[in-house]
């Protein structure tokens, strides 16, 4: 299927729904989704939405992803957990990829909208197609271009500790509501209005259930600190890591 056949078909719901009345132009387009800017319908006001489109499953990639899916059994619901659904993902059918294409998609939508709700750094979500192949969302940046990857900036001192200091916040707000971003990077970082903007939580984790919690929360503390120390000292993520893992043990945070 050509991309701009996957596009329209993806977004056709969100067309039908009086969502959205035009796609602009592609954003990105990575191994696992196209990102559009997409013209809100008048309903909505006219402004801009971002849609995130999943590739089929011939285009994917799920190597290196059981880090993620220990302990969530898996993010679709009970259902998911045993007979012919554990089977097919174990055997790695067709089956059990569509089983495991749907759970990814809608557990990003489940995902940002509770970040949303308790105040974290993330686009805000809007729709999710009724295929679950698609999401509509807050769009971040202006009519003459998206915001950037923080990977893309060449930092001040002052802009990278306020940078630091504000994913600090977030990370922290994330573990004291059971979630680990997982994969946070500068590359899945946006930087708008000089302010961070944190996206992508497909792989996503509960630290209640997944045994890998602790070694995702401080790979992601490390490589915003990593980023972030470049322009300006910081201080060691490797403790902050401990305690911040402490505190969520104990019930502190």
């Amino acid at each position: 299927m050509l991309q701009d056949d996957l596009i329209s078909s993806s977004l056709e719901d969100f067309f039908e729904r009086n969502l959205i009345s035009e796609v602009i132009q592609i954003l990105k387009s990575g191994k696992e989704a196209t990102v559009c800017c997409c013209r809100a319908h008048a309903n909505l006001g006219g402004g801009l939405l971002a849609a995130k489109i999943y590739k089929p499953l011939e285009h994917r990639s799920f190597k290196n992803d059981q880090r993620y899916r220990d302990g969530k059994g898996y993010h679709a619901g009970k259902q998911m957990r045993g007979g012919r659904f554990s089977r097919a993902l174990a055997n790695k059918s067709e089956f059990g990829r569509e089983v495991q294409l749907g759970s990814w998609t809608h557990f990003e939508w489940e995902t940002l909208n509770h970040l949303s709700d308790i105040g974290a750094d993330v686009p805000c979500p809007i729709a999710q197609s009724h295929s679950g192949a698609a999401i509509l969302m807050e769009y971040i940046g202006d009519a003459e271009s998206p915001a950037p990857q923080l990977r893309t900036l060449r930092l001040t001192p002052q802009q990278a500790n306020h940078i630091y200091h504000r994913i600090l916040h977030n990370i922290q707000l994330l573990l004291s509501h059971n979630h680990i971003h997982g994969d946070l990077s500068p590359f899945n970082i946006l930087y708008w209005k000089n302010e961070p903007v944190m996206i992508d939580f497909p792989q996503s984790v509960d630290p209640r259930e997944n045994p890998r919690s602790y070694e995702l929360l401080s790979r992601d503390l490390e490589n915003v600190w990593r980023y972030c120390h470049k322009f300006s000292p910081q201080p060691d993520p490797w403790k902050l890591a401990g305690r911040l893992w402490s505190d969520f043990l104990h019930a502190r945070l």
